[in-house]
């Protein structure tokens, strides 16, 4: 027997309309997404340590091609001759 509010007596619990959503079938679809989300995450995260690792080596390069130039550029030149 219905009560009116949407819910069936426990008898007619182990019946399921096809238009009740379960908490298996979240389950199964959060777990779906979660799968899918985890895919693309790692595809991502051997792409960004790759982008990564070229920054950080452009980075070095250009500091020391930096500190190499300013180097020479305030280097003091003393010139000794003998007399």
């Amino acid at each position: 027997m219905s009560s009116g509010n949407g819910r069936s007596n426990s008898s007619r619990s182990s019946e399921v309309s096809p238009n009740r959503v379960d908490i298996a079938d979240i389950k199964a679809k959060l777990e779906q997404i979660r799968g899918e989300a985890d895919t693309k995450v790692e595809s991502a995260r051997s792409k960004l340590v790759a982008v990564g690792s070229g920054a950080a080596l452009a980075a070095v390069i250009v500091s020391f091609w930096l500190g190499k130039r300013r180097g020479t550029r305030k280097a003091t030149w003393v010139e000794v001759r003998r007399l």
